[in-house]
Order: structure tokens, then C-alpha cells, then sequence
């Protein structure tokens, strides 16, 4: 069929299809190839990568560097981190959204209006960094889990995006026959409306999914404890500041043996902190295309 189109062309269609589709390879390539090479470089000998030798497939293929990334207490505490942050995290917004959302997109709620614009408001100013630090710290909350868990409880953005769906996508008449049926407005909300949001909440699992695992300066600004520390400070530490505490590997004595392990430890790091995002996406793929489509056809 593609073919069939593409001969019934004029030339300066073929042209621009052709220019269209080589931009896209070249960006495609741009972006494919670091990705590529860090996960060769993360299976390649650790001499093989100091010496510049890896360049797309592994050399001399080797499990050193996962070897010394699940040997690492400080990694594994990290990743364990931030896992409970990324679950527990998203959870809270998706609740705090939900429960913002709805009555806001209630019609016969008058005051829905005037919440609007305090919502908004925030989206363009804000206390700043020191304010919103000094409230934390009177909250009690600063070094602890929940300084990376209530800040953040809900996206502005997100709401609006899932009160758009509510308002254009599930129609009045539910409310009205389920009130006939004796149904209170919760129980609405959590038997009718949750269920008919999956395509929505699938997008927005990912869209805090994603910022609560790659967050690291609210983690940095909050907590000093290391115990408490997500992925993204350790690897901050490992990428930036070059720190990699080789008596955290179990096996020190054969650790130091190896040559280049750290750097081969930085590239083994960055592939097992991208796993769980990866993961991530096929698991609401279902309903994220369609979640993602919505408003883009209704006005």
C-alpha cells in the first residue's frame, strides 16, 4: 500500500518524503547510538572500555561490572529507594489527582471555578526554593521518606488533564442514572468513574512514574541521610563526582584487581536504573495510546 502511494507521487512529494524520512533515520541514529553504546560498554571489558575500544557491539563480552553494581550495598539501597518512592510515590498522586479532579469537573459544584484559579495560580508562581524548604523543615519533615512523598502529592498540570477527561469523555447521564440507583457521589467516583479513567491514570502513571525515578534535587535538598537516598544521588555521585566506594563490593580483594572497574561500574549503573522505566511503559502501553489521544479530536 505504501509503495502503491509513494509511485502515485508527484516529485516534489517523493522529495519531501524522502528528505522526511532521512531526518528522521539521522535522529533516530543520534539518539539510538548513545544508547547502544552504553549498554555495550556496560557487558565490554573494563581495559577494553578505557582504551576506547568499545564502539557499537561489546568487547570481550564480560558480567563484571553487574557483578560490582549488585555487590555495591550503596547502589542496591539506592535502587531499593527509589523503587518504594517510584510505587508509593505514584500512588499518592494518582489518589490526590483523582480526588481533585472529579469535583472540579462536577458541574453543580459552584465553587469549582475559583478552586480552578488557585490551582492554576500555582502552575506560574511559587514560594521558591528557601520557602518551600523552611515549610518542609516545620512540617518535620526534613531526612525522611516523606519529604519526597507530600511535596509532590499532585502535578497542577496532571489534574487539569484528568479533569479535561472526566468533563469530555464520561457523560452526565452516568450521574443521573446512578443517583436513581441510589449511588452517593463517592461511590460514583470510585465505581464508575476510576473504572472509565484506566486509559487517563495509564498516562499519568507514567508521567509520575518517570519524574518520581529521575528526580534527584528534592532528594538532594531534603535528605542527607544515605540510608535514605534514591538511585539518582548515587549515581550523581558515581557520573559527576567520580566517587565510587570500591568497599561497598563485597569482593574487595578481586575488586581491585580489576582495571577500570569504576568506569565500567557507571555505565553498568545507568543501564539498571533505566530497567524499571522500561518496564514500565509496556505495562500501560494498552491504554496509554489511548489516554494520550484524548482532546486531541473533542475540543
Amino acid at each position: 500500500m505504501r509503495e502503491t502511494k509513494f509511485r502515485h507521487m508527484s516529485p516534489g512529494d517523493k522529495i519531501f518524503t524522502v528528505l522526511i524520512y532521512l531526518i528522521l533515520s539521522l535522529v533516530l541514529i543520534i539518539i539510538l547510538y548513545p544508547l547502544i553504546y552504553v549498554v555495550s560498554a556496560s557487558f565490554s571489558d573494563p581495559q577494553a572500555v578505557i582504551s576506547g575500544e568499545v564502539t557499537l557491539f561489546p568487547v570481550r563480552p564480560t558480567l563484571r561490572g553487574y557483578a560490582a553494581v549488585f555487590q555495591n550495598r550503596k547502589i542496591l539501597s539506592g535502587f531499593a529507594n527509589s523503587l518504594f518512592y517510584l510505587v508509593v510515590g505514584t500512588i499518592i498522586n494518582l489518589v490526590m489527582t483523582m480526588l481533585c479532579a472529579y469535583p472540579l469537573s462536577r458541574k453543580e459544584f459552584s465553587a469549582r471555578s475559583k478552586l480552578s484559579m488557585f490551582f492554576v495560580f500555582t502552575m506560574y508562581f511559587s514560594g521558591g526554593m528557601v520557602p518551600s524548604y523552611i515549610l518542609v523543615n516545620k512540617l518535620g519533615m526534613i531526612n525522611t521518606r516523606w519529604a519526597l512523598l507530600i511535596p509532590m502529592a499532585m502535578s497542577t498540570y496532571n489534574m487539569i488533564i484528568c479533569r479535561t477527561y472526566i468533563v469530555n469523555s464520561i457523560p452526565d447521564e452516568l450521574y443521573e442514572a446512578s443517583q436513581i440507583d441510589g449511588c452517593t457521589p463517592f461511590k460514583y467516583m470510585m465505581y464508575v468513574i476510576v473504572p472509565l479513567c484506566k486509559p487517563i491514570l495509564a498516562v499519568l502513571t507514567l508521567y509520575y512514574g518517570v519524574s518520581r525515578w529521575n528526580d534527584y534535587f528534592t532528594a538532594m535538598l531534603y535528605l542527607y541521610d544515605e540510608k535514605l537516598q534514591p538511585l539518582t544521588i548515587v549515581m550523581r555521585e558515581i557520573l559527576i563526582m567520580g566517587k565510587v566506594d570500591m568497599t561497598q563490593i563485597t569482593d574487595a580483594s578481586a575488586a581491585s584487581k580489576l582495571q577500570g572497574l569504576s568506569e565500567l561500574l557507571k555505565f553498568s549503573t545507568i543501564v539498571v536504573a533505566c530497567v524499571p522505566v522500561m518496564l514500565l511503559y509496556p505495562m500501560i502501553q494498552k491504554h496509554l495510546v489511548k489516554g494520550v489521544m484524548v482532546g486531541s479530536v473533542k475540543g
